[in-house]
């Protein structure tokens, strides 16, 4: 029978023509719908930690921060300036990194200097809001010993040095 069957020719043509209307369909709600189920939100803004002890040289300063959320984020955009006294502050450089961890150190600081630093997540949806703005400060160079002024005797030495710094120490450690 099979081979009588595949021996037949068929007529595949249809004998009266189809009537089709022409429908614009609007998706665009279903679309809209979709795109919002795909998508992950703009993350939040993350919190910077206030400096850590030891978290500073002369020219570097180690600054952390994290995002207390389940956010989802790609990197951290980091930005930080030199803080000024001056009334006219906005003319400080202002540099930005892109960090993939919660911590960064910053290097090529100038010494006893403050800075201030504040952050901001990224993802693919978009880029939080900053957090706020933390103050660092990098330590004091070494103050330079006058070697011609260091007077001694049998129960006691005098040394004198100067700083090397702009900005004011707040104090020394001598070691003996």
């Amino acid at each position: 029978r099979l081979e009588e069957f595949l021996k037949k020719e068929v007529d595949l043509e249809l004998s009266t023509l189809p009537d089709f209307e022409e429908r614009v369909i609007d998706v665009s709600e279903v679309e809209q719908l979709m795109n919002s189920i795909n998508t992950i939100p703009a993350p939040c803004a993350p919190v910077i930690n206030p400096q850590a002890p030891n978290a500073a040289t002369g020219t570097s300063l180690r600054v952390c921060w994290g995002l207390f959320s389940d956010d989802t984020v790609g990197c951290y955009q980091l930005c930080y300036k030199p803080v000024s006294n001056e009334r006219h502050s906005d003319g400080q450089a202002e540099h930005t990194l892109k960090v993939k961890e919660t911590y960064c150190t910053i290097t090529d600081l100038l010494p006893n200097t403050q800075y201030e630093f504040w952050v901001s997540a990224l993802n693919a949806s978009g880029i939080s809001p900053p957090s706020e703005r933390a103050v660092y400060v990098t330590a004091p160079s070494p103050p330079a010993i006058k070697n011609k002024k260091i007077q001694s005797c049998e129960n006691a030495v005098l040394v004198c040095w100067e700083s090397r710094d702009i900005n004011p120490v707040d104090s020394y450690t001598v070691e003996l």
